[in-house]
């Protein structure tokens, strides 16, 4: 199973083998790979999106299906034991929770955290303010908050997260820098302006504001194409339980 740089270096201090692991927010299941690449016991990777857990059960549940167990679930509200699992990750999951859903996910991960628990999350700081990359992403709050009420991406400083976890009982252990600079392909970009489109199309906004904001998607996308800014972090942290 291929497994990106980033996650690999992100675990590499981490003691995986034998151990009953948790992907918080699975994604395409880049993490849940590098954790079974790394001799976990079991991993549950976790994600409220359906395409995911096909995607992450095409790609390594089959293949591991005595040691992966891919659930489709509400990371506010996990279908998982306390105190039960020894690693938790967080790999890109942070920058699509709002604040207060991300209070709610830090609380069960605590939750469901071992005495001993490694936890290790991976994400964004904030954009420069010059990064063209950001105003792309802006407009793609702008649509959400539009349609659903709520931005779809908030980037957080590492020292915010670090602060938060600390408040459930968290004990800091390391940081290291996964990425920088960031490398924001075309497909990533266009990735998230399909968010946006699809976003603008499904809440049925008048035609007179949908039209402009999606061009303008597209103008983004074409104008920017690529660009390498920002910082991935990777943080990790030990729960004395």
């Amino acid at each position: 199973m291929d497994v990106p740089t980033t996650v690999t270096t992100a675990l590499e201090d981490r003691p995986i083998t034998g151990a009953t692991c948790l992907e918080a927010g699975a994604g395409v299941g880049n993490t849940t790979a590098g954790l079974l690449a790394a001799d976990a016991a079991r991993v549950y990777a976790v994600t409220n999106d359906a395409d995911h857990a096909s995607t992450v059960s095409e790609r390594v549940g089959r293949r591991e299906v005595d040691r992966t167990a891919v659930l489709e679930a509400d990371l506010r509200d996990l279908p998982l034991a306390s105190n039960s699992v020894d690693v938790i990750t967080a790999h890109g999951l942070c920058n699509v929770l709002t604040p207060q859903s991300l209070e709610r996910v830090a609380t069960e991960l605590t939750r469901v955290a071992a005495a001993g628990c490694h936890l290790v999350v991976d994400d964004y700081e904030p954009l420069p303010a010059d990064a063209a990359v950001r105003e792309l992403f802006a407009l793609e709050n702008a649509v959400a908050e539009l349609v659903g009420g709520r931005p779809h991406l908030t980037f957080y400083p590492a020292t915010m997260l670090r602060r938060l976890f600390a408040g459930h009982g968290w004990t800091f252990d390391r940081e290291r820098t996964l990425l920088d600079p960031v490398p924001w392909t075309r497909k990533h970009l266009e990735a998230h302006a399909a968010v946006a489109r699809s976003g603008a199309e499904a809440g049925e906004l008048p035609a007179d504001l949908r039209e402009p904001l999606l061009a303008e998607l597209e103008d983004l996308v074409t104008a920017i194409d690529e660009e390498s800014v920002g910082e991935m972090y990777s943080i990790a942290m030990r729960f004395s339980g």
